[in-house]
C-alpha cells in the first residue's frame, strides 16, 4: 500500500489579486488536490471587533480576521492526511464566481506533466501525492501557519488595481454571511490591514514596490500578475510546482523549459 505524501501549496496576496482563480486553476490541473479557503476560518460576525477609529466591524486586521488556532489545526490535518474533513463546508460557492481562462495547451501540457509526476511517485517510489492548496489574503503574517507550507507563492498587485477590482465586488460571504463594503471601507481598514500584515516582507515596509527582504521571503515566488495574463501567471506556478523535489529523483527530471 502506497503512502500519502501531502504537498501543501500557499496561494496569497490582498483581496483580489487572483489568488482563489489561480487556485482554482492549480486545483483543475492538479491531479488528487484540494483547496483550503482560508476566508472559512473567519471568526463568527458577533466576534468580529469595532474598529476604534471607524465605528465599523474590521473584518481585516491581521489579528482578528482569522481563527488563527483553528486554521492551523486544520493545516495539521490536512496536512497527515490530504484529506478535507466531511464536516467541513467552504463559503466559497456563495460568492460570485468569475471565469478567467487559460489557454488549453497550457493546461494540458501541465495536467500531463503532473499526472506524470503521480504515476513515478505511486509506481516507482510508493508514494501517492496529494496536493492541497490555500489561498488566504492573509496567509504569511502567521509565522505557525506558513511554517506548514511547502511551497508559497505571493500574487502582488498594485494598490489601484485592487482597489477597482474591490469597488467592482457587489459583496462578500464572511462567516456565511452577506457582507457589503460600507463607504471609504477600502481606505480605512482594507488597505491599512494589508500593509499591517504584509510589510515586514518588502524592503522599507512597501508593499507596492519594495523588495521582497527577509527570512519570510525565502524560497517564495513572488509574482506581480497585473501585467501577465492569467495563462502566464499559471504557467509559472506550474514551472515552480514542478521543481519542487516530491521524492527522491535526478536533478535534471524536474527541469522544464518555459
Amino acid at each position: 500500500m502506497a503512502n500519502t505524501k501531502v504537498i501543501l501549496i500557499g496561494v496569497g496576496g490582498a483581496t483580489c489579486s487572483g489568488k482563489t482563480t489561480l487556485a482554482k486553476h492549480l486545483r483543475t490541473i492538479l491531479p488528487n488536490s484540494v483547496i483550503v479557503h482560508q476566508d472559512d476560518f473567519a471568526p463568527p460576525q458577533e466576534l468580529i471587533p469595532i474598529h476604534p477609529v471607524y465605528n465599523v466591524q474590521d473584518w481585516d486586521s491581521p489579528e482578528n480576521a482569522i481563527d488563527w488556532r483553528r486554521f492551523s489545526q486544520f493545516l495539521e490535518k490536512v496536512k497527515q492526511d490530504g484529506k478535507m474533513p466531511l464536516d467541513h463546508i467552504s463559503h466559497d460557492p456563495l460568492n460570485e464566481q468569475k471565469e478567467f481562462p487559460i489557454d488549453p495547451e497550457c493546461y494540458a501540457k501541465w495536467r500531463s506533466h503532473f499526472e506524470e509526476v503521480e504515476r513515478r511517485g505511486r509506481e516507482d517510489h510508493g508514494i501517492e501525492i496529494t496536493w492541497a492548496l490555500v489561498d488566504g489574503f492573509l496567509l504569511y503574517w502567521d509565522q505557525g501557519s506558513m511554517d506548514q507550507l511547502d511551497i508559497r507563492i505571493f500574487l502582488r498587485v498594485q494598490h489601484d488595481t485592487l482597489k477597482e477590482r474591490r469597488r467592482e465586488r457587489d459583496y462578500y460571504i464572511a462567516d456565511g454571511s452577506i457582507w457589503r463594503d460600507p463607504p471609504l471601507y477600502w481606505e480605512h481598514i482594507v488597505w491599512p490591514g494589508y500593509v499591517a500584515a504584509h510589510k515586514d516582507m518588502f524592503e522599507n515596509g512597501d508593499v507596492e514596490s519594495g523588495r521582497p527582504t527577509g527570512d519570510k521571503m525565502r524560497g517564495m515566488l513572488v509574482l506581480g500578475n497585473a501585467k501577465m495574463s492569467t495563462t502566464d501567471v499559471v504557467n509559472r506556478c506550474c514551472e515552480e510546482i514542478a521543481e519542487f523535489q516530491a521524492f527522491p529523483q535526478k536533478r535534471n527530471s524536474r527541469h522544464h523549459e518555459p
